[in-house]
This record gives structure tokens, sequence and C-alpha cells, in this order.
């Protein structure tokens, strides 16, 4: 039997490597999935045994505040009937906007403060907030390449087959964020200090309005029905308080893991942001006023960390 062609065998080789490089990707990403269910898992249970009762009880509140917002936002997504493509784009952007200040504001730098705080060294601090965005981008790529986004056998269909994708991935890092967003107000309730734990559940539940309606509507694109839409926009926010209830366990067991748990979240929303929702709010012509509405988006919500938080 005659040897291969060169370019034969380099196609050999270049398959056998793609599938190499998937095997690792798909080890990694399921790895990294565990370990953020078992810290959970722990967090939970500390916060159940080893926190106070009170501290717990006000924690518990905040995080349904936030989640009471996120279901306010998406009534109003009811509402709301015929949504040109134009409007879903800014609003789309407007949602971006807030993500990005969001991984910034209330994510990053507390989350490098939180780790500088536990480590007295900043290269250290900055390196476990890296560690956790490292862990975020490993997250949701895994998600886009290891979950199903198209039919097995007759693959995407249309435009609006690839929104359907995207939109849903926009979600999931919502969904996500709202994580995070919880741990924080289960954090600022932890030793019982109101002055601390009520200006920061404000802003995460005013911004959590808009998130909700951000999400509704996005949904409504796909051609859910504005009730599903909304439903499922509500089911995003209970994120809100079982993250206040593991931030709570976090700052009473496990210290570094609430500056690590900050960076994941901020590395799934810029990723989301960069890789989905900007190409997504581009593609019907829509570049300026989806541009101007995450500038509106990113605006308000360093207002309301900066005012509030």
């Amino acid at each position: 039997m005659s040897e291969p062609s060169a370019p034969v065998r380099a196609s050999w080789h270049s398959g056998g490597d793609s599938e190499k490089s998937v095997g690792w990707m798909s080890v990694f990403f399921w790895s990294a999935l565990v370990g953020v269910t078992i810290l959970m898992l722990i967090s939970g249970y500390s916060a159940f045994t080893g926190a106070n009762r009170i501290n717990l009880h006000y924690a518990f509140l905040g995080g349904l505040s936030g989640f009471g917002a996120t279901a306010l936002g998406a009534v109003v997504a009811v509402v709301l009937r015929d949504i040109a493509a134009r409007t879903q784009d800014i609003m789309l952007g407007f949602a971006a906007g807030m993500m990005l200040a969001a991984s910034s504001f209330s994510l990053i730098l507390p989350g490098i403060e939180a780790a500088q705080s536990i480590c007295n060294n900043k290269l250290l601090a900055a390196c476990v907030v890296v560690l956790g965005l490292g862990l975020g981008v490993a997250l949701m790529i895994g998600l886009e390449r290891f979950v199903p986004h198209e039919h097995l056998e007759s693959g995407r269909k249309g435009p609006e087959a690839q929104r359907f994708n995207r939109v849903w991935l926009f979600v999931l890092a919502i969904t996500l964020h709202n994580l995070p967003e919880g741990m924080a107000i289960g954090v600022s309730f932890a030793n019982g200090d109101m002055k601390v734990g009520l200006p920061l559940t404000t802003a995460i539940a005013i911004q959590d309005i808009p998130e909700g309606l951000a999400v509704a509507l996005a949904l409504r694109v796909t051609g859910i029905s504005a009730l599903r839409a909304a439903l499922i926009a509500v089911g995003s926010g209970l994120m809100e308080p079982l993250g206040a209830v593991v931030g709570l366990g976090i700052s009473t067991s496990f210290a570094l893991g609430y500056p690590v748990a900050l960076g994941l979240a901020a590395g799934a929303m810029i990723f989301v942001v960069s890789h989905e929702v900007i190409p997504e709010t581009h593609r019907n012509g829509h570049e300026t006023p989806a541009t101007l509405g995450l500038m509106m988006g990113f605006g308000v919500m360093m207002f309301l960390d900066t005012a509030l938080g």
C-alpha cells in the first residue's frame, strides 16, 4: 500500500492535533465547572452552619430584593409588544454596557481589593483575580463548544437561528452574572453592618431592573412568547438569593474564594459582550444606536456603582 501524500499526512496530523486540543479544553471546562460547584456547596453549607442567623436572614432578604427587581424588569417586557429590531439592539447594547461597567466596578476592582486585604500583596491580589478571569473565560468557551448550539442533522437555519443561539449565551451570561451579584450582597451583610449592606443591595437591585427587561426582550427576539420570555428572565434572577447565601458562607469559611468568584463572573461577562453581544447588536446595521446604548448602559452602571455602592 502506497504512502499517503504530504497534504494527506498533514491533514491527518492536523485532525489529531485538533482532537487533542478539544480533549484538553473539555477536561479543563468540566474540571472548572466541578470546582465551582464544589465551592458553592461548601460555601452554602458554611453559611447555614457557621454564619450568624440574623446576618443570614439579612443576606437572603437582600438576595430576594435583587430577584424581585429582575422580576419587575421581566414583567415590564410583557407589556411591550411589537419591538423594532433597532430598539432590540439598543437594549442589548445598554445591557452590554452595564455588564462591562459591572465587570470593572462591581467585580474586578472589589475582587482585587478583597484579595489584597487577604494576601497583603498587590501583585498576588491581581493574580488571584486574573485566575478568576481565566476560569470565567474557560467556562464560557466550554459552554459554547460543548453545549449543543445547532441541530444535529439540519444545522443552523437562517439569521434568526444565529440570533437564537447567541441570545441564549447572553441569557446564560446574565444568569452567571447574577450569582456573584448575590454573593456580593451576602458578603456585604457578613458583619451585620446595614450601612454597608443596604447601599450595595440598592445599587444591585436598581440595575437588575433593566437586566431583567433586557433578558426578556432578548428572548422575545427568538420567537418565544412574551409570558414565557418573562418567566425565563425571572428565573435568571433566582441566582441572586442563592449567591447571597454562598457569599455569606465564603466570607465565613473560604475568603480567597470570593475574589476568585468575582473575577470568574467578570471574565464570563467580558467574553460574552465581546464575542456575542456586540457582534449581535451590529448585525442588522444599527452600529451607532447600539454603541450609544452601550455607552449609556456603561454610564448608568458606573454611576450606580460609585454613587450607591
